[in-house]
């Protein structure tokens, strides 16, 4: 009789304990729906105890209540390097190159004329120029660049480098943030990158990006960006060092900073977690570093970011490092935006990222799951399809 007493009192703490949990969930659910901020506990708590089919229901939910018109938007653009040269040496990159290198090299004009005519004809109406932290490229260079691109090509959009590239030429000018970030927008700059956010703490950024600037640098040029009424954009790139606590302290960061912004500024547009790409990277070789990101837990951290960051309105599946099933399952799990067709893309791609989409193609995946897909510009305004655009041919 003993043990069947013991057995009962179990049952009965074992049922105490899932009931428990079960109110906790419900709990944290009905707060995220009022769009409250949940804390770094409450997170992980659902990111770890959280059937997926809920917390996809709920970021779902979320994502008609912020997006109500319900499709999907994507766009056409050109990821073009303005340089490859980098002494960041970031552990996970395999694109750049040391100065002096035999491959190094800074793109020339002609090259950029070359691309942009190419991404007009395929229907883009923007740059993303991004490069390396080259040592001797300084202010008047991109302010050269973009005022020289802006001149040949005005209705091209320039949505250029990113806060660690805006921290090295701040350096190498002894000037400020604030001072950088004016001169460039004066010149032609149009949006601001989430670039180099990779994990927004230091512990991280020491293990694998230790020569870009630290978490509250790119933090304090996005809040100065969105000051200047500068649109960005934030990412998070994950599946590598990080623990799942420091996940959820880089959301809380970010939507820190969106709640910081001024009240006529746009600030984030949207947020894009990616995941560690690690074909031969220094991260692999040396640390022994490999992604093991599953399809569910890209989809668990595509709902917790739109359960998390209720101030950001959009939220980004990156089909370019999950692949296109996981990317349209993402849809029905928070995520209303299929990113862009990327005309060209070399730093993610050079590390493994091995898919691929067409402007037919991305449209064709976001009906297969069950949206209508809409073109977008950099804004988040929408865009008609350009009568006479052309297809592009994936050859790369």
């Amino acid at each position: 009789m003993a043990v069947i007493r013991i057995y009962n009192l179990m049952g009965v703490f074992l049922l105490f304990i899932i009931q428990k949990v079960f109110m906790n969930i419900t709990e944290l659910f009905d707060k995220a729906l009022r769009f409250e901020f949940l804390t770094e506990e409450e997170g992980m708590f659902l990111f770890e105890h959280a059937a997926l089919t809920e917390l996809m229901y709920v970021a779902n939910e979320l994502r008609k209540k912020q997006v109500p018109h319900g499709k999907v938007t994507w766009q056409i653009d050109r990821n073009v390097n303005t340089t490859n040269v980098c002494i960041a040496n970031c552990k996970f990159c395999n694109f750049y190159r040391i100065p002096g290198h035999a491959d190094a090299y800074i793109t020339d004009i002609e090259t950029y004329k070359r691309k942009i005519k190419e991404t007009i004809k395929y229907g883009g109406d923007q740059l993303l120029l991004q490069g390396g932290h080259h040592p001797e490229l300084g202010l008047s260079f991109y302010v050269d660049l973009f005022s020289q691109l802006k001149a040949l090509y005005p209705n091209i959009k320039l949505h250029t480098l990113g806060p660690p590239e805006i921290a090295h030429i701040t350096k190498l000018e002894k000037s400020t943030h604030r001072e950088v970030l004016i001169a460039l927008k004066a010149a032609g700059m149009d949006s601001l990158p989430g670039a180099g956010a990779e994990i927004l703490t230091d512990r991280v950024r020491r293990l694998i990006s230790k020569g870009k600037c630290g978490s509250q640098e790119w933090l304090d040029i996005m809040h100065e960006a969105h000051k200047l009424n500068i649109t960005s954009s934030a990412t998070m790139m994950f599946g590598h060092v990080e623990t799942l606590q420091e996940r959820m302290d880089h959301l809380i960061k970010i939507r820190e900073v969106q709640s910081r912004k001024p009240a006529e500024a746009k600030g984030f547009l949207a947020f894009i977690p990616w995941t560690f790409q690690d074909v031969d990277t220094l991260l692999t070789r040396i640390r022994g570093v490999h992604n093991l990101t599953t399809p569910e837990e890209y989809i668990r951290m595509i709902a917790i970011s739109r359960i998390m960051l209720p101030n950001v309105k959009n939220i980004q599946a990156s089909w370019l490092t999950v692949g296109k099933q996981t990317a349209q399952l993402c849809l029905h799990a928070g995520a209303n935006d299929f990113g862009s067709i990327m005309l060209e893309e070399n730093v993610v791609s050079a590390a493994g990222a091995p898919h691929r989409f067409t402007a037919k193609g991305i449209q064709e995946a976001i009906r297969e799951a069950g949206f209508e897909p809409q073109l977008r510009n950099q804004q988040y305004e929408w865009r008609e399809k350009p009568a006479a655009m052309e297809d592009q041919v994936i050859n790369y």
